[in-house]
């Protein structure tokens, strides 16, 4: 988790001083915004797309989630589901407030996306060996997510 937050504080900080791009109304940078940030909806399709397959395939998991508990097959995706569905809820109006308070928000979101798209990698590739093996994923789609919003916070009150 340690080296979550070390990567967060390094690459947050380098997007904060940039001043890569224009700076641009707040309803262009809400829809720059949004437009990056279907990268992260895209994670989610991916992992809704995954749990269908995989009910898909399993006899036991195709009556759907109200049908039982998921299969030994089945549980890791749709764990991998739920918590991609909550890192995307936090995150999307965090990135939307940030491009409303910064005039020049591409740096700092599409880092943003990028920690989250290589959180979300690393948690899905560790998610079978464990939580020591996913902890680097969670930092990295968490801790930016959070010091984001402290930020959108601190720039909407101050």
């Amino acid at each position: 988790m340690a080296i979550g937050v070390a990567i967060t504080i390094v690459a947050l900080s380098a997007a904060f001083a940039s001043r890569v791009g224009p700076a641009l109304p707040p309803p262009d940078r809400l829809a720059l915004a949004l437009r990056i940030d279907l990268v992260l909806a895209s994670w989610l399709a991916f992992a809704i797309g995954n749990v269908a397959r995989r009910r898909f395939l399993s006899p036991a998991d195709i009556a759907g989630s109200g049908a039982g508990p998921p299969s030994d097959r089945l549980a890791p995706a749709s764990a991998f589901l739920q918590n991609t569905l909550e890192q995307v809820v936090l995150a999307i109006p965090v990135h939307a407030a940030l491009a409303l308070t910064l005039p020049r928000p591409l740096p700092v979101i599409a880092t943003l996306v990028m920690l989250f798209s290589i959180g979300r990698w690393l948690f899905a590739a560790g998610y079978a060996r464990g939580a020591g093996a996913r902890a680097l994923g969670f930092a990295l789609t968490f801790y930016p997510t959070v010091a984001a919003l402290l930020v959108a916070l601190y720039r909407s009150l101050f």
